[in-house]
Parts: C-alpha cells; structure tokens; sequence
C-alpha cells in the first residue's frame, strides 16, 4: 500500500474522530452506520430531519400606494383618464420557528412580517397556511404569528422546536443555522459561536445577540439558529454586510429572550415592560479601588430614579450592582439586556455591594412602573420628550408626556407636558409599543391626534 493512501486513511479516520467528538451522545447514538473504507461517516443529518419540519418560510404581501408627481396635476388626470394614486403590492419572504404545534405559534423577527398586509406560511411538507399576527415586539424585533386553526385541521400535527438555555452558550459553541435565504427554499447552514452578549450596533431598541459566522443572508431573518442536539437557542435576525453578502458576521436574538417576548406576546398580544430606573457606569480601575472590588466585579450605579423599584429595594446611586436576575451586571448594554425581558409584575433579584458589603434583595415591579421611553428612539419630531403609557383605566388611553424640554424639538412644534398621543397616522394607539409600531409603519412625517385638556388636535411632525 502506498505513503499516499497511508496518509489519506489517516487524515479521513482523525477527521472523523474529531467531527465525533465535537458532536453530543444524542447525535452520535443516531449517526448513520453506513460505512466508507471501514470508516464512519458522522452527520448532522438525524438532527436536522428532527428540526427542519419546525422551521417554515413566510411570505407577506403589503399594499402600497404609489403616486405619480405628473399625475397630480388635475390636467394631465383628465387627459390620461388615470387617478393620481395605484396600489401595488409589495412583497417579501422571511423565516419564522414552530413553537407551539397545538396552537400553532410561529415566532418571527418584527421586520418580517410588521407591515404586512397578508401573511402566508408555508411548512416545509409544501403546505400553505395563511397566518394572522398575535402580537409584536419592535424595539426587540421579534412578532408572534398564529396559523389559520381551520387550514390545520386538514394536515398532520406540526412539529414545534423546543427552546434551549442561551444562557448556557459559550464561545466556540457549534451551532446551525436555519432558514429562507432570498426566497430560494429553506437551506441548512453551520458554524460556531462567534461571540456572546453583543450589543451597541444600533441594530434594535434592545440588544444582546449571538454572534455567529454560520451563514446568514436576507430571508433568513425569522428563521432557527440551533444546537447539535436540536434546541432552539437563538432567532436569527440580521447580518453585518458591507458589501451586500454575508461575510461571516450573523446575528441571533438569544433564545432566552425570544422565550420571555414570545410567552408575553401569547399571553397579551403585547410587551409590558417595566422601567429598572437604574443607570450604571462601568468600574474603572481607578473606581474598582475606591470600592475595593475587582474592575470586573459589578458595575457602578450612578442613577436611581425616587420611588422607583430599586429605589424601594434599598438601592443607591454609589452602590455597585453585581447581578440582576441572574445575569451579571457590567456595563449599560448588560442592564439593558435585563430590561428587555423585564415586564410589569416580575421580581428580580438582585445582589450588590453596599458600603463594601453584601446587599441583595428583589426588585418588584408594579403599575407605578409602566416603561418611560426617550421621545427621540421614536421620532425626531419627539425629540426632548419623555413618553409613558397611560395608566389602566385613563380615558382617553394613549401615550402621556411626562416631559417636554424647553426649547427642544418637541416643544418647537407645539408639545406640552400632559399631552397625550392617542392616534397616529389616524389608527388608535393604546400603549408605547402600540405607538412604536405605527411609528415604524409611517413615512417622513407622521400625524399625530393629540389630546389636551379634554379636546383633540392634529398635529404633523418629521418621522
């Protein structure tokens, strides 16, 4: 036998040891017994005939008003016989993961399906089924579809992913990659954990990803990132592409958020986030030994807002805060990855150094601590104000400016404290996510119906 086929055997025999090893006890017990050379062949195919049923593609069809500047003028609409507006319709594809068989859940990011006029799902057996949004989270990016009941009557049971701890996931973690790439069938791709916990690209309100270089490509968003074992551990959502195309760098929304918004969303139809009242600023060096803990320890808390839920947890500003939920707190994007998945009602425990000594407790949050949101996240007419939903009861309901800095550019065109945003665009809207979302649905300007002191006003501002 010659050196050549020598050392081939043995580069395909340590491949396959190696591949072999990186794979759990789950994957390795249902690996194919087929032979090649007297070597195995170790797959990911077991897994993936278990996982693909679970993960559908989506079609969405939205109708757009298109107006020709020519045809405004009334001469040229009578000469041509044409209205200066038609409808067309734009469509789009996505992905989206079975959560729920028996109800039918599919959960989606936002962007897929948030102004989607028709919503088509279609199983990976070929079977369409029309779809209706239960709910969505925008500033998450992620929307919670129910499939037609009637339309699944006549099929066999759906297969639905179970979720799997994100938590867990440590860097170098081998992870695949599922979904609907430009609208060409649902495709399988692998690679590893890039990083963990990023945030700060300006991508969502509310950021901490997965990081993977697993390929991801527009119509992939929606779509299953999983584990060697099966478990859904991340909703994919968006790539980084200078240049168009996928150069390694894919981002995944954690499973354990996508679990928390999507329970909310079946529960609700919406995200009932609380306000922490709490800022941090990292330790330094120089702030780690004035507080004689490791720079790597907490983060500094520099703001506690009076009554708020820390505030009556014995919380304040120059304690350092270790952990929140269970999640270590270090940085501004840490505190913001527990505010996400903080709704009203919850209690989180906490654990912090007070004085140099241990302080722990529960943050309970209550109606008192409805979310308040920065205007300027929303709009650049609505920049200097400060929003919170109204409380349970208030009528009319809406969005209430708690504040309007003098000067700003909500107060230059006409907005006081004490308003309340009740419509947009003409459409209802009831909470802060309810008026993020016809946000994210208008064009340059937006008009706004305001309520104050018991009358209604119209006012437009730039989106």
């Amino acid at each position: 036998m010659g050196l050549s086929v020598l050392r081939t055997r043995w580069r395909r025999a340590l491949g396959g040891v190696l591949l072999a090893l990186s794979l759990p006890l789950a994957v390795l017990g249902a690996l194919p017994a087929q032979l090649a050379d007297g070597e195995p062949l170790p797959s990911l195919a077991p897994v993936l005939e278990a996982v693909t049923p679970a993960v559908v593609n989506i079609a969405t069809e939205t109708d757009v008003t298109v107006t020709n500047p020519l045809l405004r003028d009334p001469f040229f609409r009578r000469f041509f016989d044409v209205p200066a507006q038609r409808q067309r319709k734009a469509r789009s594809a996505g992905s989206g993961v079975i959560i729920n068989a028996a109800e039918g859940l599919v959960l989606t990011n936002h962007h897929v399906v948030g102004q989607a006029d028709r919503i088509t799902v279609t199983l990976a057996s070929g079977a369409q089924l029309p779809a209706r949004r239960l709910g969505a989270d925008p500033q998450v990016d992620l929307a919670l579809l129910q499939l037609d009941p009637e339309a699944l009557k006549a099929l066999p049971p759906l297969k639905a992913l179970a979720f799997g701890d994100s938590r867990a996931l440590r860097v170098g973690d081998f992870v695949v990659a599922i979904g609907n790439p430009f609208g060409i069938g649902q495709t399988v791709t692998s690679g590893i954990v890039s990083a963990l916990g990023r945030s700060g690209l300006g991508i969502e309100g509310y950021e901490d990803f997965i990081q993977t270089d697993a390929s991801i490509n527009p119509g992939n968003s929606g779509g299953a990132l999983i584990d060697l074992a099966g478990r859904l551990i991340g909703i994919n959502t968006a790539i980084f592409a200078p240049n168009g195309g996928n150069v390694g760098i894919g981002f995944a929304i954690p499973a354990a958020m996508a679990e928390r918004i999507a329970q909310a969303l079946a529960d609700d139809g919406q995200v009932r986030r609380a306000d922490l009242g709490l800022a941090v600023q990292p330790l330094d060096n120089k702030l780690a030994e004035a507080f004689a803990v490791a720079a790597d320890a907490g983060a500094l808390l520099r703001q506690v807002r009076p009554g708020g839920a820390a505030d009556r947890a014995g919380l304040a500003v120059g304690d350092v805060l270790l952990e929140l939920g269970g999640r270590p707190i270090r940085q501004d994007g840490d505190l913001r990855a527990q505010a996400a998945v903080t709704l009203l009602g919850d209690e989180v425990p906490f654990k912090a150094l007070k004085d140099g000594a241990p302080f722990a407790g529960v943050l309970r949050f209550n109606a008192e601590d409805r979310l308040r949101l920065p205007g300027a996240e929303l709009a650049r007419g609505l920049a200097g104000a400060e929003l919170q939903s109204t409380e349970e009861g208030a009528s009319p309901a809406g969005v209430d400016l708690l504040t309007v800095v003098p000067g700003s550019a909500a107060w230059r065109l006409g907005l006081r404290v004490g308003d309340r945003i009740v419509a947009v665009d003409g459409v209802r809207v009831l909470t802060i996510p309810a008026l993020v979302e016809r946000l994210g649905r208008s064009g340059s300007r937006v008009g706004l119906r305001i309520h104050r002191e018991g009358r209604d006003y119209a006012l437009s501002i730039p989106r």
